[in-house]
C-alpha cells in the first residue's frame, strides 16, 4: 500500500539529531550498496565533480531503495532544470553548489518546489512517484519533505549568509572548506587561520538562524568537534578516496613487511 511521502532525514534534522553522511562519488551502485548497508544515514551522489550522471543516479538510488539509507544529489549547478531531472529520478534532496547571494538561493529552493511555492514541472510518470503509481502520495508531501541545501564557499556568500538564510524553504547550508580556502587565496588549505575564522563566522550565522549546518570532514577525531560545534550532517567517508587510501595502506605495510618479496 502506498504511502505519503515522507523524508527520514529530514525528520531526524528536525528534531535536532547528528546524523551520518558519505560521498557516493564513483558513479557506482555497488559503492552506493555497500555505504548504504553500512548503515550510513544518507549519501551524497556527487554529480558535480563525480563521473555520474541522470541514468547512474537512477542505478544507485536502486541500489540503495532496499535500506533506510536516503540519497541525496550534489547537483553540477544551480540550474532549474538539472533539479527537477535529479528529483524526478528520486533524490531525496539537492546540495546546490556555489551559491554566492539570496537571489541564487531562492532560485535554488524554487527549483525543488512544485507551484505555487516553486517552478518544478509536475508529472506523473517519473521514478519519484513510482512511474505512475504514486502520484497523489508523493505530490502532496514533495514540497513539505524534500531537503534544499546551499553550498557556500566564498566571502560573499559569509558576507550574504543573512540573507541568504532568510530565504523560505531552504533547510541547510553546507560550508565548502576547501572551495572557499581557495577562494580567499589559500588554495587547498582550509587549515589556514583566517579560512577557519571565515568558517566560524559563518558557523555561527546558520545556526543562529535555526538552519542545518552540513560539511564534510577526513577524521573521526574532526567529526566528533564538528558534531560538538553544531554540525547535524556530516559527510565522514568518500567510496572513491577510501578505497584509494585503503589501497595504498595495504601495499605499504606490504613492502614494509617484505622489501625483498
Amino acid at each position: 500500500m502506498n504511502r505519503p511521502f515522507a523524508n527520514p532525514l529530514k525528520q531526524l534534522l528536525r528534531e535536532g539529531k547528528k546524523t551520518l553522511g558519505a560521498w557516493a562519488q564513483l558513479g557506482s551502485p555497488l559503492t552506493a550498496e555497500i555505504l548504504a548497508r553500512a548503515g550510513f544515514d544518507w549519501l551524497m551522489i556527487d554529480m558535480e565533480h563525480g563521473p555520474g550522471d541522470i541514468m547512474t543516479l537512477i542505478s544507485q538510488c536502486q541500489a540503495i531503495s532496499g535500506t533506510e539509507c536516503v540519497p541525496l544529489v550534489r547537483a553540477p549547478w544551480n540550474d532549474f532544470v538539472v533539479a527537477k531531472r535529479i528529483l524526478d529520478a528520486g533524490a531525496y534532496g539537492i546540495l546546490f553548489p556555489y551559491v554566492n547571494t539570496a537571489a541564487e538561493a531562492e532560485a535554488a529552493v524554487r527549483a525543488c518546489k512544485y507551484p505555487p511555492q516553486g517552478i518544478r514541472g509536475v508529472a506523473g510518470s517519473p521514478r519519484a512517484v513510482r512511474f505512475g503509481q504514486d502520484i497523489s502520495h508523493y505530490l502532496s508531501r514533495a514540497n513539505e519533505e524534500l531537503l534544499v541545501l546551499i553550498a557556500v564557499e566564498t566571502l560573499e556568500a559569509i558576507a550574504n549568509l543573512p540573507e541568504i538564510l532568510g530565504v523560505e524553504g531552504l533547510d541547510g547550508v553546507f560550508i565548502g572548506p576547501m572551495d572557499l580556502a581557495t577562494s580567499m587565496g589559500y588554495f587547498a588549505n582550509p587549515g589556514h587561520p583566517e579560512v577557519q575564522s571565515a568558517i566560524a563566522r559563518a558557523e555561527e550565522r546558520v545556526l543562529r538562524a535555526g538552519k542545518v549546518l552540513a560539511t564534510t570532514c577526513t577524521s573521526w577525531e574532526q567529526a566528533e568537534n564538528l558534531y560538538q560545534r553544531g554540525y547535524q550532517m556530516l559527510m565522514v567517508l568518500a567510496d572513491g578516496v577510501g578505497l584509494a587510501k585503503l589501497a595504498a595502506d595495504r601495499v605499504t605495510a606490504f613492502r614494509k613487511s617484505f622489501p625483498q618479496r
